[in-house]
């Protein structure tokens, strides 16, 4: 399966690392592996996450306050964000119309 991250998902995801090591010596590292290893599972595992109201599905990060909305179309997962738990809920789905 391909991998794509929406613009403004990438950008999330890159300000998330700046932050998270800017805060602390090594947690940038650490917040990009866990990003990574929920990318590689959902590519893995797309089936086991159920479609939400808004027509995606998301896995939320375990030590970090970060979700990742995603889809699946065709043979391509796309990130739609890097969303963090205390923003606006759903901030950033007008990106889904990227997708389709």
């Amino acid at each position: 399966m391909k991998i794509r991250f929406v613009e403004e998902a990438q950008a999330e995801f890159f300000e998330g690392i700046i932050y998270y090591e800017a805060a602390r010596s090594g947690f940038g590292q650490r917040f990009k592996d866990k990003v990574d290893q929920c990318v590689l599972w959902i590519a893995d595992h797309p089936q086991l996450y159920n479609i939400r109201s808004n027509g995606h599905k998301r896995i939320n990060l375990r030590v970090f306050p970060y979700y990742i909305p995603f889809i699946v179309r065709e043979d391509t997962l796309w990130i739609l964000a890097i969303a963090h738990a205390s923003k606006k809920p759903n901030y950033w789905i007008s990106r889904r119309k990227e997708v389709f």
